[in-house]
């Protein structure tokens, strides 16, 4: 009994010893960094990158089915109220009126988008993303979350337009 409880222990170490230890071992390179030259470095300042949702680009129309509209002077009261109605089913899942959510929030983006920008982004979203920049730095700044497209007709989408004249 001592004898084969020795051989397993000489064994064990003997497999212990030819399975492991064959590390490498890395040069150490000293953590203390190396003090600065007495010559000062003229560095550029940072220019702050504004983010896409704060962007201002009124003359890119995107890509899609919508090359120009005509907002009337007077905002449209019923299409409005139709509007506020589809907002509320459709989108107010992802984007709040006046605060960032999973999407950009919708208040003043007329002042920053024209409004075919806004009709294509709202009808065609998977195709705004692929091939429009704006729309693809939107998708970088929220995290990637992609605008679903809801399959909205013109008319609606044209409603919900006239909803954000009113925020």
């Amino acid at each position: 009994m001592k004898t084969t409880l020795k051989l397993m222990t000489i064994l064990f170490v003997t497999l212990l010893f030819s399975c492991g230890g064959k590390e490498e071992k890395k040069k150490e390179t000293p953590s203390f960094k190396k003090k600065a030259t007495t010559e000062t470095k003229a560095t550029a300042p940072k220019a702050e990158k504004v983010p896409a949702s704060k962007t201002i680009d009124l003359t890119n129309k995107g890509v899609g089915p919508i090359k120009s509209i005509t907002l009337g002077a007077e905002i449209d009261q019923k299409m409005v109220a139709h509007g506020a109605d589809v907002f509320k089913k459709m989108c107010a899942a992802c984007h709040r009126p006046d605060k960032k959510f999973i999407g950009p929030a919708p208040k003043g983006i007329l002042e920053r988008r024209t409004p075919e920008w806004v009709m294509n982004m709202i009808l065609d979203p998977e195709g705004m993303v692929k091939n429009d920049p704006l729309a693809k730095d939107l998708l970088i700044e929220f995290n990637g979350s992609p605008m679903a497209n809801q399959n909205l007709s013109e008319e609606d989408a044209r409603a919900v337009l006239e909803y954000f004249r009113t925020l």
